[in-house]
Parts: structure tokens; C-alpha cells; sequence
């Protein structure tokens, strides 16, 4: 399943699903993103040619360099960041690889961040060549929003097994799961008291056959339980 998230609101704008075997760059370059957009990817999507596409039509990208990436230093601003502690290495290059070069000849800017809590670096490269470096590893960090997605639709709505196994029951089975968590999502935005999804979608599952209103439901789900008994049990003994 192909999904793109957009940041407002963190739900899918466009959704593909396709065999496992189809690559997820295959997918990404049939796609078109608006004048000024940040798409923010893993590694999986390196692809130079249609980062040069992105480039071209004036859209930022963030991602991780491949551990392969040849390259030459244009430029260092490493010395820019001197406050930050994180920040191991802000430089302007290019590619040197043969077809790596061809396809993406521009100059691109790579940022080596330190993650603080794992100690684990990251080396992401970017074709914005104004943000801070502080601000990079700070977009890249977001992306962990379609993971979170993507835990919602196999935990909560039970996407780890499927009813069917033929190719049509398992993309009905997604969809519907896909249908469902816009539904949630939506609920969880109008709703007055502050959800958590997780709980939000247990208290729907334990209340699927309660005659209450939805909104006001959502608004205060802590209602009087005895006086929702009483009335209901006057109307079942009436005439």
C-alpha cells in the first residue's frame, strides 16, 4: 500500500495498492506534487532522475543519503552550525558517480545529524539550500507521522490478518480499513474532548449498538450510565 500523508491533519491524499513485488519509486514517479510542496521519504525512494523531476518543478525533497553516494564538497557550512552540537557536517556537493551525475547534475545539500537519544547518525540530503541544518533533521523527523499511520491500520483496525485471500478481498479489506480511518480521524477533530485514536476506536467498538447522539457522545463520553439505564428501561415497559 502506497500512501502519501499530507502533513495537515496526517491523512492520506492519495493511496495505490499494488503487488508487493512493484517498487515504491515506480508508484512515486507517476505522482504530482503542487508548486512549493516538501516531500519528506526514506531511502527507498532515491531514485537521482526524479529527484531532478521534483527539482524541476520546484518542489523540496528530504531524504536519506544512500550509504553508496559518491560525491564532491563544494562548499562547508559546517562551521554555520558551530552552536548546535548535533550537527556533524552541513556541506554543498555534487554527485560523481557516472549515472548518478547525468541524472541529477545540480548541486544538492547534505546535513549529518547526531540523534541524541539512540546516538545513531543520519546523513540527509536536500535540494533547499536555506533552511538551517537544525531544520532539516527537524522535517525528516515528521516523516515518523505515516509510520504511526500505518501502526493505526494494522492495530486498531485489525489489517495484520485478512478475512480473504484473493487479490479483490484483500484490497476491499484495505480500503474499507482506509474509508475508516478517515471516519475516526474526522470524529476525533470534531470532537470537544481530546481523544486518543486508540481509545477512541475501543469506546466506538464497545458502543456500536447504544442509542445515544454521536456528537454529544464524542463531546462528553463520560455520561450519567444509570439515568441512560432508567430512561430506557421506561420506554421498554411503555403501553
Amino acid at each position: 500500500m502506497h500512501t502519501v500523508l499530507d502533513y495537515d491533519g496526517c491523512l492520506p491524499v492519495f493511496t495505490a495498492i499494488t503487488e508487493g513485488s512493484v517498487h515504491e519509486i515506480n508508484v512515486a514517479k507517476k505522482l504530482s506534487f503542487p508548486l512549493g510542496s516538501v516531500i519528506v521519504m526514506d531511502r527507498g525512494y532515491v531514485d537521482y532522475k526524479w529527484l531532478c523531476v521534483l527539482d524541476s518543478n520546484r518542489c523540496f525533497f528530504v531524504t536519506r543519503a544512500k550509504t553508496n553516494m559518491a560525491y564532491r564538497i563544494v562548499e562547508d557550512n559546517t562551521e554555520k552550525s558551530a552552536g548546535n552540537t548535533f550537527i556533524l557536517a552541513d556541506r554543498l556537493i555534487t554527485l560523481t558517480a557516472w549515472k548518478a551525475s547525468a541524472e541529477y547534475s545540480g548541486e544538492m545539500r547534505m546535513v549529518v545529524y547526531l540523534d541524541n537519544t539512540t546516538g545513531q547518525e543520519y546523513t540527509f540530503i536536500k535540494n533547499n539550500l536555506h533552511w538551517k541544518a537544525q531544520t532539516v533533521a527537524d522535517i525528516y523527523k515528521e516523516r515518523w507521522h505515516i509510520e504511526v499511520f500505518y501502526k493505526h491500520v494494522k492495530q486498531h483496525l485489525k489489517i495484520k490478518s485478512f478475512v480473504g485471500t484473493s487479490e479483490n478481498a484483500v484490497k476491499i479489506q484495505l480500503w474499507t480499513a482506509l474509508i475508516a480511518v478517515l471516519l475516526l480521524k474526522f470524529l476525533q477533530q470534531k470532537a470537544g474532548y481530546r481523544w486518543y485514536l486508540s481509545n477512541l476506536v475501543t469506546f466506538i467498538r464497545l458502543n456500536l449498538f447504544v442509542k445515544i447522539g454521536l456528537i454529544n457522545w464524542l463531546n462528553n463520553p463520560f455520561y450519567d450510565q444509570k439515568q441512560i439505564i432508567e430512561i430506557g428501561q421506561l420506554k421498554l415497559f411503555d403501553g
